[in-house]
């Protein structure tokens, strides 16, 4: 009644726009040709500072859930409608979030938001069922919108450090993670002193759950 949900067969065939590079005869990078500009990379080729981040940041009981995280809704039930707190945000969990990104929600219908969360419960689940919490994480990784035109966390490193997934540091893990809370207001190039305070904050919330010490 409320539109079609994704199946498990659908959701095995997961395939997204990636950027085709050309490069000169010496190896020299000529130019990128994309609708998305967006390199797939595997778990493996990922800093585990940018993985650490993302967990500590989104979704802290990423390992301990089925892709609903029971908890966090309640407390989201508690402490944002019956006490109006707003901090608490939506309680999406990591998989949550990349069921909305693969399957963005309609747009203009507001009162469409809880069916579009029942939808992306759904998904979430199934798609837990289908692949392991690696590969959940990379799903997400190689999907998200970082940006300045960057799909994926292999295009926003590039974009933002010169750099690949596999050598991003701490701190420019925390950068990159810390635009996924809005790419514009958080970029690093137009508003420095905003993203090291975001940057700051997924550091510390990497501090709060034993990724980096003190």
């Amino acid at each position: 009644a409320w539109g079609k949900v994704p199946g498990y067969e659908e959701l095995r065939e997961i395939r997204q726009h990636e950027a085709s590079s050309l490069y000169s005869e010496d190896g020299e990078l000529l130019g990128k040709y994309y609708l998305e500009n967006r390199t797939e990379v595997l778990f493996g080729s990922i800093s585990p500072k940018a993985v650490e981040a993302l967990v500590a940041t989104e979704d802290s009981r990423f390992y301990e859930h089925h892709g609903v995280d029971k908890i966090s809704l309640l407390r989201v039930l508690l402490k944002t409608i019956l006490l109006g707190d707003k901090r608490e945000g939506g309680g999406s969990t990591i998989s949550q979030q990349l069921a909305k990104n693969l399957y963005p929600r309609e747009t203009g219908k507001r009162w469409m938001l809880p069916v579009a969360k029942v939808k992306e419960m759904i998904v979430a689940h199934r798609l837990e069922s289908i692949y392991t919490k690696d590969e959940i994480l990379t799903l997400y990784l190689n999907t998200v919108w970082f940006g300045e035109g960057a799909y994926g966390i292999e295009s926003a490193a590039q974009q933002y450090f010169s750099t690949t997934a596999t050598q991003l540091s701490a701190t420019e893990a925390a950068t990159l993670i810390g635009l996924l809370k809005g790419p514009s207001l958080y970029n690093p190039r137009l508003h420095p002193e905003r993203a090291l305070e975001r940057r700051n904050t997924v550091l510390g919330r990497m501090v709060e759950h034993g990724y980096l010490s003190e």
